[in-house]
């Protein structure tokens, strides 16, 4: 695969993880983890299946919600964020399983992640009196210009379920770009795709990185990506983190190798 290089300039904290630990009816999903995301970098978890990485991002936006530790994002530390909350600060998220609109299209998709930027009541949207009328205009050149960017324009009024699979993640992608986030989660973005796609996928991420400015956590399962792509890498393994710094530096840790190996289990 083709190295996609990233920008490696660090600046300062936009994410940081305080000792959470997360537990699900007495079993240990995730075990005082702690890291920090700089602003503006690519920030990848990696680790085996079950290593606890999704639930991670769960607890990021919102939706576990920590028996211990706490979360601080642009500044502000909560114990817990609640989804919608996350949405209003800033916080963006795609999912493993792809959670679209399978009935709309490309562009409808699209403009749900414009929802938290409308400013109108919803009688004014109804009678499409008010402010209503301008929003839609603004909001529906913002979304042309995420499909522009993502280069899903010739599927813009496609029905998003007639979609081939590596075009909906791109779809997924453009929606949750849409909601101009401060901080994007992606969950395994490139599951499924083939050598061309993940190409794609790695170009994109590292654009919307440069040209948005937006700070990205993704779980990646392809190393060669995760290499290629990422500022900083945080390993995960049984819930625990076993290594935390630039790729180089854990691509040569002892009990990275020994996770993925398999030497330890």
């Amino acid at each position: 695969m083709t190295e996609v290089v990233a920008p490696t300039t660090r600046a300062e904290t936009l994410l940081q993880l305080d000792g959470i630990s997360l537990s699900f009816g007495g079993v240990k999903a995730i075990t005082d983890i702690s890291f920090a995301v700089a602003r503006g970098e690519i920030c990848a978890l990696i680790g085996p299946n079950g290593a606890g990485k999704s639930s991670l991002l769960n607890v990021i936006n919102g939706v576990y919600r920590p028996q211990v530790g706490s979360v601080t994002f642009d500044g502000e530390v909560r114990r817990h964020m609640r989804p919608h909350h996350a949405a209003q600060r800033g916080i963006a998220r795609t999912f493993q399983n792809i959670a679209l609109f399978k009935g709309m299209t490309v562009l409808d998709n699209v403009l749900t992640g414009r929802n938290l930027k409308r400013r109108s009541t919803w009688v004014e949207q109804a009678l499409r009196i008010g402010r209503a009328e301008r929003e839609d205009d603004e909001q529906r050149s913002r979304a042309e210009d995420v499909i522009e960017f993502l280069h899903i324009q010739p599927w813009r009024e496609t029905v998003v379920g007639k979609l081939p699979y590596g075009l909906q993640k791109r779809v997924e992608l453009a929606r949750a770009l849409a909601a101009e986030p401060t901080l994007l989660l992606l969950d395994e973005p490139m599951a499924g795709m083939n050598a061309a796609e993940k190409r794609d996928m790695s170009r994109f991420i590292v654009d919307i990185n440069r040209e948005y400015g937006t700070t990205v956590v993704l779980i990646e399962h392809d190393i060669g990506v995760v290499m290629g792509i990422s500022d900083h890498v945080v390993v995960l393994d049984y819930g625990r983190k076993i290594a935390d710094g630039p790729p180089e530096e854990v691509r040569r840790n002892a009990e990275v190798i020994a996770a993925y190996l398999g030497t330890r289990h």
